[in-house]
C-alpha cells in the first residue's frame, strides 16, 4: 500500500520508513465503507477453493453478471464488469475518444477523470458548478462525445435527479457516462433510464456501499453499440475468480447492503447537524461523505490538527475546494472523536 497517498507523513508517532499502526487512526480520508461486508461473503471467503486459482475466471463473468441482472433489474446482457470502477472508466475512454477530443466533465468532480482523460489521450474540458453545486447552465449544449458525471457527486456530494440526467441524455448524440459509486447512499439511479436511451452508461463500484474497496470491482450498464465497443477493448480475464465469487456473495445479500446504507445515512444526518452547530457550512450529501467549510478558520489548519490528533480528513489545495474539508462518514465512535476535537 502507499502510505504517503493516506497522507501519514505528519501523524504524531509516525516515523517515516515504517508503516503506521492503523489501530491508532481515526481514518475518514478515502470514503471507505466503516462497517465489514456480508457475513454471505465471509462465508464464501473462507470456502473458496485455493486449488481453483490455477484455472483462468471467466471472461465474461457470466454468474457476476447473471446475479447483479436480478438485483438491479438489467439485462445481463447489459452488464460489463470491471477491475473496479476506474476500469470501467477507462475501457470506456479507450472506446470513444479520439487523440486530442475534448471529454466533459462539471467542476469540482472526482479528481480522477481528467487524469484517465489525458491517459486516453483526450483533452480534458470542464464547467464550474453553480455555488450551491447544481448543474451549470449550458452543460447539455458542450461539444464532444462524451461527458462523465458523478451522481452524487464528489466531494460536495450534489444529488443530481433522473429528470436532470435524462435532459443531458436527450440534449445531444454524445454518451453521457453517469458514475453512481455513492448511489445507494442517495438511493436514486439512472439505471431506469437505460430501456429508454442507448447514449446512457451507468457506473457502479463494489468499494462503497457493499464494503470491497479491496476486491477492487465495477460493473458497467449499457447497451447497443456502446457495450459492443466496451468489450472489443475489456482485457480478457480482467476481474480474477476470488472478486467475482465476491462479488457475486455480496449481490446476494442486499439485507446487508441496506442495514449498512442506512447507519451511515443515520450518521451522515448527525454528523452533519453537529457540524452546523459548531458553525461549519455543510453541503447537502448524498454519498458516505459531507464536505465542510469552518467558522472563521483556515481549513489547512483544521485539517493540521486534526491530524495531529491521529484523526484523517481529506483537504483538496485546488480552487473552490481549499475553505473546506471532505470527510468520510465513519462508524459512530469514530464520529464522535472527531467531534470532540472540533469541539
Amino acid at each position: 500500500m502507499d502510505w504517503t497517498r493516506l497522507d501519514l507523513k505528519d501523524v504524531e508517532g509516525y516515523v517515516p520508513g515504517e508503516q503506521p499502526q492503523m489501530a491508532r487512526l481515526v481514518k475518514l480520508n478515502t470514503n471507505e465503507n466503516p462497517y465489514p461486508p456480508s457475513p454471505l461473503v465471509k462465508e464464501t471467503f473462507d470456502k473458496f477453493s485455493v486449488e481453483s486459482l490455477r484455472l483462468y475466471p471467466d471472461p465474461m463473468m457470466t454468474e457476476l453478471r447473471k446475479t447483479a441482472s436480478d438485483v438491479y433489474g438489467v439485462a445481463a446482457d447489459w452488464i460489463i464488469g470491471g477491475n473496479g470502477s476506474d476500469e470501467i472508466l477507462s475501457m470506456l475512454l479507450r472506446c470513444a475518444v479520439s487523440p486530442k477530443e475534448k471529454v466533459w466533465t462539471v467542476y469540482p468532480t472526482y479528481s480522477l477523470y481528467p487524469i484517465l482523460v489525458r491517459i486516453a489521450g483526450g483533452e480534458p474540458a470542464s464547467m464550474d458548478l453553480k455555488d450551491d453545486g447544481a448543474l451549470p447552465a449550458g452543460l447539455a449544449d458542450v461539444p464532444g462525445r462524451l461527458l462523465l458525471l458523478a451522481n452524487p457527486n464528489p466531494p460536495l456530494g450534489t444529488v443530481y435527479s433522473l429528470q436532470e440526467i435524462e435532459q443531458l441524455c436527450l440534449a445531444q448524440n454524445k454518451i453521457i457516462a453517469v458514475d453512481e459509486a455513492y448511489a445507494d447512499f442517495a438511493g436514486v439511479s439512472a439505471i431506469s433510464l437505460l430501456e429508454k436511451y442507448e447514449n446512457l452508461v451507468v457506473i457502479r463500484t463494489f468499494s462503497k456501499s457493499y464494503s470491497l474497496a479491496g476486491v477492487r470491482l465495477g460493473l458497467a450498464f449499457c447497451r447497443g453499440e456502446i457495450r459492443d465497443a466496451m468489450l472489443k477493448v475489456k482485457d480478457s480475464y480482467n476481474v480474477n475468480r476470488l472478486t467475482q465469487a465476491l462479488g457475486i456473495a455480496a449481490l446476494k445479500d442486499q439485507a446487508c447492503l441496506r442495514q449498512n446504507v442506512a447507519k451511515i445515512v443515520k450518521t451522515r444526518k448527525r454528523l452533519t447537524e453537529s457540524l452546523e452547530e459548531l458553525g461549519f457550512t455543510v453541503f447537502p450529501s448524498g454519498g458516505n461523505f459531507v464536505f465542510a467549510k469552518p467558522p472563521g478558520r483556515n481549513a489547512r489548519e483544521v485539517f493540521e490538527k486534526l491530524r495531529s490528533q491521529g484523526v484523517l480528513v481529506r483537504y483538496f489545495p485546488v480552487r473552490r475546494l481549499d475553505d473546506g474539508l471532505r470527510i468520510t462518514v465513519g462508524t459512530e465512535p469514530e464520529i464522535e472523536r472527531l467531534l470532540e476535537i472540533l469541539q
